[in-house]
């Protein structure tokens, strides 16, 4: 990794998850300036942005892009390598981002990061999105405090509650997200969830997001176990459900 003093560090994965195209990497630096971050949460449609990258090699470092947020809470679904994957609450933005620009910050008029770069939509101008930089503060608290960050594992996918009635038009929610995949390898697994079921709570925070369930899970430690609250044709159950290594 080379930074802007341009001197070569040697860096080392400390998480990854490819579901939401983020990584964290520790270099052997001290004293370094760091970025100030946001609040992804208290966004605004047409909020001024910015977007830092490299969008077509080392030779466009640090490009710089001015746009706004164009939307919150986007869900895309990515085909790659014949499988389906699905990144959920992105911010959209209109500032350019290109390929080289993943990974680099989305920050707002005081400086602050809000999200980090991600994709584009390729067959169309001026939309790319951006990872909410809430999602990661469980992570990096965390590590802060305990120097390391064992990830718990639920190892499903929802859609966000305002998705529902498009997906289930008899569906009738007011609250809640809407199981769409249970991983092979998901605890849940070893439960009665199915897909379609609408999970309403996680112990006792109320779901309303894929991020919300996901920043939750990311508080927690394998082997913890979680109560979820879910309806199904109109009734409200409970499932209990211990929490895997991933």
């Amino acid at each position: 990794m080379t930074l802007e003093n341009g001197i070569l560090y040697d860096g080392s994965v400390i998480w990854a998850d490819s579901n939401i195209d983020l990584a964290i990497v520790k270099i052997g630096a001290n004293n370094l300036d760091y970025i100030t971050l946001g609040d992804s949460d208290n966004i605004k449609l047409a909020e001024e942005v910015y977007a830092i990258g490299n969008p077509i090699g080392i030779e466009f470092q640090r490009t710089v892009t001015k746009g706004i947020v164009s939307g919150i809470n986007r869900t895309i679904k990515i085909e790659e390598n014949e499988t389906s994957s699905y990144m959920e609450d992105l911010i959209q933005t209109d500032a350019t981002i290109n390929e080289g620009n993943s990974g680099g910050p989305l920050i707002n008029v005081n400086g602050e990061l809000i999200g980090i770069n991600t994709v584009k939509i390729e067959d169309a101008d001026g939309i790319g999105f951006a990872v909410p930089v809430n999602i990661i503060k469980p992570i990096l608290e965390k590590l802060v405090e305990k120097g390391k960050f064992e990830e718990a594992y639920l190892g499903i996918f929802a859609y966000d509650k305002n998705v529902i009635p498009y997906l289930n038009e008899d569906l009738e929610v007011s609250k809640g997200i809407y199981v769409a995949q249970i991983s092979l390898d998901s605890p849940l697994r070893k439960t009665d969830l199915k897909i379609g079921d609408v999970i309403t709570k996680i112990d006792d925070l109320e779901l309303n997001k894929m991020c919300d369930l996901r920043c939750y899970i990311y508080t927690k430690k394998p082997s913890d176990e979680d109560t979820l609250t879910i309806l199904r044709d109109g009734i409200e159950r409970q499932i209990k459900v211990v929490l895997s290594t991933k």
